[in-house]
């Protein structure tokens, strides 16, 4: 008989609460606003396969061969450049190409953390962010924060001193998972300068922020201080989650340690993807595409705010508008639990994800996240209706 000992990290993994969740949403007839996925409407076949054609027609046999860790040149040089308008300066030569920006948390967790080093969270924070840096055993520090972003001052006081002093702070500027807020400018100013003098670094992660409606959001965190900062982005949110393509861009004296990070994990990431996006993006294809995700994402937010305004009159509902992204955050009325709630609303046909999973610690019951992007405006009607009827069940 063989027996397995697992690692002491492996007993601090913990399965995806949404994962678990959308195989509840997989039931025929549920109206889900729970999962975190792109709306399929957005991605971009015809796009795709034209530059698939390509792609293997000009260059197959490299395209198909193992490549450089780094990533792709031309994709490199891409990211480069568009972050300019995040009003970053950044040189090819800093930016990693990642198997999603999943993979970009996992590599800052593995050269950043060590067992018992204080990290930094806002509150409520990304899921997927606590499940990459939990198995590296860190102190995780919930910072204050309110529907601004973190609190400056409370980032100071938390920051640390000598030993003590936290690795980092991990931050969703724009449209943040779960909340859908965004720091504002003077927000910015402030957590920047808290860390710039209290000496934590700052991971700046920002899958949403091409998802804005109507105004873009401020220039970047990154921008205020690059040396102290690695910024991910992604493309799974813009063009297909899918190809599992992400970015990071880290000061020249941090890459070094990330890149064999990042060789260790997977050595490269898939190198035919890389040049698929490339091909795609060359020709100015985002800036065409992108406002048309804009214009859908809008209409269902729109929608959504009105199914809860006209929905949840009485109930003590309380959510946010957000300005861009993907998701909106709520919280139930007073004796309201979401976890209790959760198979009510799925025996009326909806679904949507329990806030508490979002915090490091001290999670709030009642809060709920709500994705408006893969419902249609009537879907939307339908499952807001369908949620505050389970609220009054809950209630009675």
């Amino acid at each position: 008989m063989t027996n397995w000992t697992l690692a002491a990290r492996a007993h601090k993994m913990n399965p995806s609460v949404i994962r678990e969740i959308l195989k509840v949403t997989e039931k025929p007839g549920i109206i889900s606003f729970a999962g975190g996925l792109p709306s399929p409407k957005t991605f971009p076949v015809d796009a795709m396969l034209e530059a698939t054609q390509r792609v293997l027609t000009q260059d197959g046999r490299s395209a198909l061969q193992y490549a450089a860790s780094e990533g792709y040149g031309p994709l490199r040089d891409w990211v480069a450049h568009d972050l300019k308008k995040q009003g970053m300066d950044v040189h090819a030569d800093q930016v990693l190409i990642t198997t999603g920006s999943q993979q970009g948390l996992d590599l800052v967790a593995k050269i950043l953390i060590d067992a018992g080093s204080r990290i930094l969270v806002e509150t409520p924070t990304y899921l997927g962010a606590l499940q990459a840096f939990t198995p590296m055993e860190p102190d995780v520090v919930s910072v204050d924060s309110d529907d601004s972003g973190v609190l400056a001052d409370d980032l100071r006081a938390k920051a640390g001193q000598g030993a003590a002093r936290a690795r980092f702070i991990y931050l969703l500027p724009n449209f943040q998972n779960p909340t859908g807020r965004t720091m504002t400018e003077a927000r910015r100013a402030a957590v920047a300068a808290a860390a710039l003098a209290t000496g934590v670094p700052v991971i700046e992660d920002n899958p949403y922020g091409d998802l804005w409606f109507d105004t873009a959001p401020p220039p970047s965190l990154s921008s205020r201080n690059p040396e102290g900062s690695v910024y991910l982005g992604s493309f799974s949110k813009i063009l297909a989650p899918g190809l599992r393509l992400g970015y990071l861009v880290a000061p020249h004296a941090l890459y070094p340690k990330l890149l064999q990070a990042k060789q260790a994990a997977d050595l490269h990431t898939p190198s035919f993807n890389q040049r698929l996006v490339a091909e795609v993006l060359k020709d100015g294809f985002i800036e065409r595409h992108v406002p048309t995700i804009r214009a859908l994402y809008k209409q269902q937010c729109e929608a959504m705010l009105a199914a809860l305004d006209r929905e949840m009159a009485g109930l003590d509902f309380q959510f946010n508008r957000p300005a861009g992204g993907m998701f909106l955050w709520a919280r139930l009325p007073e004796g309201v639990d979401a976890v209790g709630l959760l198979p009510k609303a799925v025996d009326r046909g909806v679904a949507f994800v329990p806030g508490a999973a979002f915090y490091a610690d001290h999670g709030d019951p009642r809060t709920l996240r709500l994705s408006f992007v893969t419902a249609s405006v009537d879907q939307i009607n339908h499952g807001i209706a369908a949620l505050a009827q389970a609220i009054r069940d809950y209630r009675t």
